[in-house]
């Protein structure tokens, strides 16, 4: 009990029961409630009333806590968004690097305050522009970069020093990383002084997103060898984001998210202890990235309980020792999967909605996404709207003045403990049948996912979950010529040429032994990331550096989950 003493806490629930019995039943004998039963889409009941009693296993100093003290749950930071708000970091990318170099600039004029950038299927999985497995997805879904000239002219006129920048990339993460740090030089920016992130998860890729390119052991390897390099070279870069945000957006539910995201993280630790890393040395750079999905409190709640559950991993599992190795710092993207294709405009004020989940949980950056994304990509008047969203909420709404204002909340606190409850269950489950990698190659985890996404598409067909405009509150729309986004089939021919003339101009000697030299690193198990910085500063392209690592790692081929 952390509120009240037991006596007067008994009292109460005495209270609740008659006045459940007396007041409410002459109410719902007249006005029944909209359903039988209430519950958030993870399960978790939603109760008529809560009260002291539901939280009455909460410990104040031990659950809770102070802002910026262990177990974080109130924050990473004493004093929150009252210093300085969240990195408003837009995530935008497409077609040329060029055209993505004038978004970048005209979000930054308009008060962004980090950049986060798209990458395009083809760079994802490690194809240069003019490969046939390329065809067709050159600049569609985001920047195409061939090589560091690519790179470059992305970057171009923005100084890496004053600006953070996030890196939505996984199985090639090693090599726009290094790009990224050779532009920087070119700039004349020490490494030292670069900061940013690199998603670099590939274990949900497996999960969820599928853009992955080599087996789990390897790319595990890689993704330690990121690790090293960046404690010894790169040391204010977060060397990878351990993402949830693809599993929610994969159908999983809120207590999924929290439980599959920090399985990761733990075997991302795991292996880099098993490569020779102290904890506290690489842990502090860890960083996270969830969801703001749609229901309010089970949002809020999530985050508070993620943070509460990875200080105790931290702590107690891998006995780290200094409190910025417990503490579980994230950036939030409202949910894409929730935007709709009718009524638009009506996703202004679910992002809105989702964005102040994040903010009240505690987010340290934030994406929000554009109204007409279930169309195409975001138009500049929509990326501003979604921008002006963020900035409302941290400069009108006065939310940010408090620090984790919801704590105390009968409700939230519940709602933080069932949340912990049910992913530590699901956390021990995955121990059990030999941990993410095994449930990975047997395809547990998605099927869990899988079944969660059923789950929750019958319940809107069946009108159980209501979907404004799509399910209910359906309007006849006309045909409206809307301006979207167009991304010129021209930007894939422009691309190649591009590439064309990088190849002829470069040092193929200097290239060719470059790739030599990683290959025979890769071979020997060491570490892949020093070498793939010597062949980008002689632009030897992505597809030719991950054709180096396919040769010596293989390939990943898919289990099918039914």
């Amino acid at each position: 009990m952390w509120v009240y003493d037991k006596e007067t806490a008994k009292k109460l629930a005495e209270k609740r029961k008659q006045w459940e019995e007396t007041t409410v039943k002459k109410v719902i004998e007249k006005h029944p409630e909209r359903k039988e039963k209430f519950e958030t889409f993870s399960g978790i009941e939603i109760k008529r009333l809560f009260l002291p009693t539901d939280v009455d296993e909460l410990d104040y100093e031990k659950d809770l806590g102070f802002p910026g003290e262990y177990p974080f749950t109130r924050g990473v930071q004493p004093t929150m968004y009252r210093g300085r708000f969240w990195t408003m970091r837009q995530y935008a990318g497409f077609g040329t690097a060029e055209e993505s170099n004038k978004r970048y600039k005209y979000l930054l004029s308009q008060g962004q305050t980090g950049l986060s950038v798209a990458f395009d299927l083809p760079t994802q999985m490690g194809y240069d522009s003019d490969h046939p497995m390329a065809r067709g997805e050159v600049g569609r879904v985001g920047v195409a970069i061939d090589t560091l000239a690519d790179m470059e002219t992305l970057f171009d006129g923005i100084p890496l020093d004053k600006v953070s920048t996030s890196m939505t990339i996984n199985a090639t993460a090693a090599i726009l990383l290094c790009m990224y740090i050779a532009v920087g030089e070119k700039q004349g920016v020490p490494s030292e002084k670069l900061r940013g992130t690199i998603q670099n998860d590939v274990l949900k890729e497996y999960i969820a997103r599928g853009t992955y390119i080599f087996p789990p052991e390897p790319s595990l390897k890689i993704i330690t060898d990121i690790f090293a390099f960046c404690k010894d070279r790169v040391p204010k870069w977060n060397p990878i984001s351990i993402s949830g945000y693809h599993i929610r957006e994969a159908g999983s539910t809120a207590v999924q998210e929290v439980a599959f995201t920090l399985a990761d993280g733990i075997a991302y630790v795991e292996a880099a202890i098993r490569a020779g890393l102290d904890v506290d040395e690489f842990a502090p750079r860890l960083s996270f990235f969830f969801n703001a999905h749609n229901n309010f409190i089970e949002e809020i709640a999530k985050f508070r309980a993620a943070r509460r559950m990875w200080a105790k991993i931290m702590k107690e599992r891998f006995n780290a020792k200094k409190p910025a190795s417990m503490r579980l710092r994230f950036h939030t993207q409202t949910a894409g999967c929730t935007l709709t294709a009718q009524q638009p405009e009506n996703n202004i004020v679910r992002v809105a909605l989702q964005a102040l989940s994040a903010v009240l949980g505690g987010t340290q950056s934030l994406h929000t996404n554009a109204y007409d994304e279930a169309l195409a990509l975001p138009t500049e008047l929509s990326a501003r709207i979604a921008l002006r969203t963020q900035q409302i909420i941290a400069y009108e709404s006065g939310v940010p003045d408090f620090i984790d204002p919801m704590a105390g909340s009968f409700a939230v606190e519940y709602m933080t403990n069932e949340i912990e409850k049910r992913a530590w269950k699901y956390l021990n489950w995955i121990e059990e049948k030999g941990g993410v990698l095994k449930c990975i190659e047997e395809g547990l985890i998605q099927k869990e996912i899988q079944d969660a996404a059923y789950a929750y598409q019958l319940a809107i067909d069946k009108k159980e979950q209501i979907v404004v405009g799509v399910n209910e509150f359906v309007i006849e729309e006309e045909e409206v010529e809307r301006e979207i986004l167009k991304i010129d089939f021209e930007v894939e021919r422009k691309q190649i040429e591009k590439l064309q003339k990088v190849k002829s101009e470069r040092d193929s000697k200097a290239v060719e032994s470059a790739l030599k030299k990683l290959e025979e690193v890769a071979v020997a198990g060491g570490n892949v990331v020093y070498p793939i910085y010597d062949a980008v500063k002689v632009y030897a392209t992505l597809g030719e550096i991950s054709d180096v690592l396919r040769k010596v790692y293989g390939e990943y081929k898919e289990k099918i989950v039914i």
